[in-house]
């Protein structure tokens, strides 16, 4: 059964009732009904696109948060083939919040790194939300190493809220760790593509999103804090976090004008929870593009590249 958000509640409406219609028009109880259900379907798809046309950044924090949206897990099924995980950071344990591992894309060999929230109450638990501890971005920080070292792109899938604020990962060097993990980012000598698929949320997104290319899916959001986080700092209200979105500048569409990402993928009419394998093929082909765009570069050139990048955001402005 799919589920809806609250401002689309007048599509679910229409698609409810186009449910109703083709349950009796099975059961044989009614005339021939087939004009008014193709009409109902045509006017609750018109309805998701204008809904869609016109989202505001709550509204897209809202997709990027639907529990039906794609996951990183979902994204490594479509797109790497031989998918080989590695776990544990050599120092302290293994933190299920990022996963990652070695694959074949497309028929090349790549590194993979993604925050993973989960699908369900078992595998949310387990996965921490996608909110990362210092043993996930150390983890991050041996997965690019092994990747520098054997010259293989890096691919990183980015979704969550933040990093985990714990007392625990405080007390073993969060902050340290996700300045690691960015530095990682940073000095790779291969070509890393970096995809927000959800949320990006503060230093535990760019963590592992410092990267040559940065992409959004088109209702994905990228943001230094969270919208409620945001609400709760400047009027001491998390009740707020609408105005806080709506003022924050955290869509792909804003970012791209800053220059702080490189290009947004669009996503099915109604986002990409409603054809997740359309998306992720499309998300593919992005990411394939933007490998073949920084193929054949020298090390230094990668990385030099990669500064001048960030150097130039917010300067055409």
């Amino acid at each position: 059964m799919r589920s809806y958000l609250d401002f689309e509640k007048p599509v679910a409406e229409l698609e409810a009732k186009v449910e109703e219609l083709r349950a009796i028009a099975e059961s044989g109880d009614a005339v021939a009904i087939g004009d008014e259900i193709q009409r109902l379907e045509v006017k609750a798809n018109q309805a998701l696109r204008d809904l869609y046309a016109q989202l505001t950044p709550w509204q897209k924090t809202m997709v990027a948060r639907h529990p039906e949206r794609p996951h990183t897990t979902d994204f490594v099924k479509a797109l790497v083939e031989d998918f080989t995980p590695l776990a544990g950071d050599r120092k302290f344990g293994e933190d299920e919040a990022i996963i990652g591992g070695f694959g074949r894309f497309r028929g090349e060999s790549v590194c993979i790194i993604g925050h993973e929230k989960g699908s369900d109450t078992e595998s949310r638990i387990r996965h921490n939300f996608g909110m990362a501890r210092p043993e996930g971005y150390r983890k991050a920080v041996r997965l690019m190493e092994l990747a520098d070292r054997f010259e293989l792109p890096v691919l990183s899938f980015v979704d969550t809220a933040g990093a985990y604020p714990g007392i625990g990962a405080e007390e073993r060097g969060q902050a340290e760790a996700i300045a690691r993990s960015t530095d990682a980012c940073l000095a790779l000598g291969v070509p890393n593509v970096a995809i927000v698929i959800g949320e990006g949320g503060s230093g535990g997104a760019i963590a592992v999103a410092a990267a040559n290319r940065v992409l959004m899916l088109e209702h994905s959001v990228y943001s230094v804090i969270s919208p409620e986080g945001a609400a709760s700092i400047l009027w001491r209200e998390p009740s707020k976090a609408q105005d806080a979105a709506n003022n924050m500048k955290i869509t792909a569409q804003d970012l791209l004008k800053f220059g702080v990402i490189d290009a947004i993928i669009p996503e099915p009419t109604g986002g990409a929870h409603r054809t997740p394998e359309k998306a992720i093929e499309t998300t593919g082909d992005f990411i394939q593009n933007a490998l073949k765009d920084l193929a054949g570069l020298s090390r230094d050139a990668v990385k030099r590249a990669r500064q001048d990048k960030f150097l130039m955001i917010g300067r055409s402005l």
